[in-house]
């Protein structure tokens, strides 16, 4: 940490949902508990993040509900604003990229590019939507991916595999606006020739970053580099956005992958206008390198390419601004087992948690904190979560700073007692060398991103208070020594007030407590004071009042977990039932006796001509061969039909289909997406053979 001064962002949410502890583990955290270890080791940083507006998940979301994107970014900013505000993470600005300084700012960038020739003018074919008579931006195709076979790509990642896409690279594209196979039409777009880069990156990056940058980030970035950059198109066909500054840009809209990160800077410079802050201390290079800020990114894994190759190039491109020293990227968190799905409701929700564990922010912290998926997918589970608070925020941390305040004040009346010869003592000594070490391996640990390591060093301060106020036996030796009771706990205080410290990063709230307890203030030391430091609290200082009874920590019960088992149950069954079709009304016996279901067997089948949906066969039904038109000619081939033996409600009134006779029909199964399936016999029967 050489640098004095810090710019650190956390990706900016989507503003079409709410946030849940994966959103949390990702971005936020990590970031959270790394700002407040610059901050107190004395360093100046702005924290920035905000909401982004303008991706096309907002106006999904705003289709789907019927209502206006706008409606849709002012709900879920309010409402992740203050989740955010709520579970304390520390933000110095919270900005939109709705706002009127970001569109102008996102625009001089784009202006700028394009002044120094860094874009180039394609006339290409993009995907587009007959029913609803658009071009499909990347967000609004999803199908195959080409890499993993994962059948909910969209159109410019892969969020199964993380392989970054083109809409036209997907197996059997679909649009998500009508559900159609769209259809590809020539639209003129801006391209950034990222390829131009490519050396620059390879040095930049490759070589650069080798060792410094996590294994996760570099090994996708060098498995990017290594199949080649392509040019990529920075403006898109869209009725929602910043608008491209271009007269023969009309109706088209920025990239939202150039538009987003830009958000940084304009939050920024929001900042700096709120603030009294030169915003350009933070973004722009200075006349001496030595005073650049450092840029670090906090994202998760399905941003990394966005943020380490394409935010970076369109930066250099610019001049002038600082480049990322690190993007440290998370993995994914998964809950109980799964996948986390907002479709699915499969998720802890942020604010829901908060209301449901008043008081118990800084137990999720401290469990998310303990399986962040830092270079791994990592699993949440309530049992988990229990276990944690019980057995290591209660039972440890929180054991021994009311082991040590129950003493004191039954002993001392809460005031700290003369030192004597505490610091001297060979097993003070010991314990506090062991703290020292902790502080030591803890600092380095949160220097270099790793904060699962670096909270468990931080609990291993308390273990050894624990094991040092246990080994003393202070309340053996009361009658017989009060200066020797005197001694220990002096020493026991001094951990204690380095607990309180050092908690600050991860367990904010119970930093507080502690040092509210200690009436201590906020002693306002440095990583490297505190840990140097032995005496926090001086002799004779007078800490917790007589009948003052503050417990850190709380058991959490088996019913409180069960509930929120039992919530996550619920939520799945209503998220399965609600893609369960309604059934149809009730008929009779009588009435299901008159429909004649039979056995058949396709002998030919082929395409109806000027129908993409329409196939049609020849069947024999074992009372005839028949001709039945099917619109299923997007699930199946008419080769692979051939020979299928399939029901068919044969005594059905004939109907004419696109000029053709069809003589019954054909039954299939439709699955909750909507696929169908052949209702194959697994075994061969006659033609004819009845289905009751």
């Amino acid at each position: 940490m050489n640098s004095k001064r810090y710019t650190i962002t956390s990706a900016l949410p989507y503003a079409n949902g709410p946030l849940h502890i994966g959103h949390i583990a990702g971005a936020y955290l990590p970031a959270d508990i790394y700002v407040r270890y610059l901050r107190m080791s004395g360093k100046e940083v702005v924290y920035i993040c905000g909401s982004d507006e303008h991706g096309a998940a907002i106006t999904l979301r705003a289709k789907k509900e019927g209502i206006t994107p706008n409606a849709i970014i002012d709900r879920y900013h309010e409402l992740n604003k203050e989740t955010f505000k709520q579970f304390g993470i520390d933000f110095d600005i919270y900005h939109r990229t709705s706002e009127p300084l970001h569109h102008q700012t996102a625009q001089e960038f784009f202006t700028t590019l394009y002044d120094k020739g860094e874009f180039s003018e394609r006339v290409s074919e993009q995907f587009y939507d007959e029913t609803f008579n658009q071009f499909l931006a990347d967000r609004y195709v999803k199908g195959t991916c080409p890499k993993c076979g994962y059948e909910n790509a969209y159109g410019d990642q892969c969020e199964n595999c993380g392989t970054s896409l083109s809409p036209t690279d997907l197996i059997d594209p679909k649009s998500t606006l009508s559900g159609n196979t769209p259809v590809l039409r020539e639209t003129k777009h801006w391209y950034l020739q990222l390829d131009k880069y490519q050396p620059w990156l390879e040095e930049w990056l490759l070589e650069g970053k080798k060792g410094k940058w996590k294994n996760n980030v570099y090994g996708q970035c060098s498995s990017w580099l290594k199949e080649g950059l392509q040019p990529r198109s920075m403006t898109r066909d869209l009725d929602w956005g910043v608008d491209v500054p271009l007269d023969e840009a009309e109706g088209k809209k920025l990239y939202v992958w150039l538009d987003a990160p830009i958000g940084y800077i304009s939050a920024t410079k929001q900042w700096a206008e709120d603030t009294g802050n030169d915003w350009t201390k933070y973004w722009l290079k200075q006349e001496n390198d030595e005073d650049d800020a450092t840029l670090i990114h906090f994202i998760g894994k399905d941003n990394i390419v966005f943020h380490c190759i394409i935010f970076p190039s369109i930066l250099h491109a610019h001049g002038g601004y600082i480049l990322p020293d690190n993007v440290p990227a998370n993995e994914f968190l998964n809950l109980e087992g799964d996948k986390m799905s907002t479709s699915r409701n499969h998720a802890v929700w942020l604010h829901e948690y908060l209301e449901d564990f008043p008081g118990k922010r800084d137990v999720l912290r401290y469990v998310l904190c303990a399986i962040m998926p830092e270079n791994k997918d990592a699993d949440f589970t309530w049992k988990d979560f229990q276990a944690r608070n019980n057995n290591e925020l209660v039972a440890i941390l929180g054991n021994f700073v009311n082991r040590v305040v129950v003493l004191n004040r039954k002993y001392f009346q809460g005031q700290n007692q003369a030192a004597g010869a505490a610091l001297s003592n060979p097993e003070a000594q010991e314990a506090l060398a062991q703290i020292n070490e902790h502080v030591a391996n803890m600092e380095k640990a949160l220097s270099q991103f790793r904060f699962r390591e670096a909270q468990a060093e931080y609990m291993n301060i308390a273990r050894v208070g624990n094991k040092y106020i246990t080994d003393q036996e202070p309340w053996k030796k009361w009658k017989e020594s009060p200066e020797a009771v005197a001694e220990i706990l002096f020493v026991c205080t001094q951990i204690v007030a380095k607990l309180g410290v050092f908690a600050k990063p991860f367990l904010p709230d119970t930093a507080d407590t502690i040092l509210d307890l200690l009436k201590a203030g906020d002693l306002g030391l440095t990583f490297e004071q505190a840990r140097a430091e032995h005496i926090l609290i001086p002799e004779g200082h007078q800490m917790y009042a007589e009948k003052e009874n503050r417990i850190l920590f709380e058991k959490i019960e088996d019913e409180v977990i069960q509930q929120q088992l039992d919530k996550l149950a619920n939520a799945k069954a209503a998220a399965d039932g609600a893609n369960v079709p309604a059934a149809k009304e009730e008929v009779t016996f009588d009435d299901f006796q008159t429909m004649d279901i039979r056995i058949g067997t396709i002998l030919e089948a082929e395409k109806v001509k000027k129908a993409k949906k329409l196939l049609q066969f020849k069947v024999d039904t074992g009372i005839d061969v028949r001709t039945i038109v099917s619109g299923v000619a997007e699930f199946f081939s008419p080769e692979e039909m051939v020979g299928k033996q399939v029901p068919v409600l044969v005594n059905l009134k004939p109907r004419k289909i696109r000029g053709v006779e069809s003589q019954g029909m054909i039954l299939f199964a439709e699955d909750l997406q909507g696929k169908l399936h052949i209702l194959d016999p697994k075994e061969s029967i006659d033609s004819g053979s009845s289905v009751n």
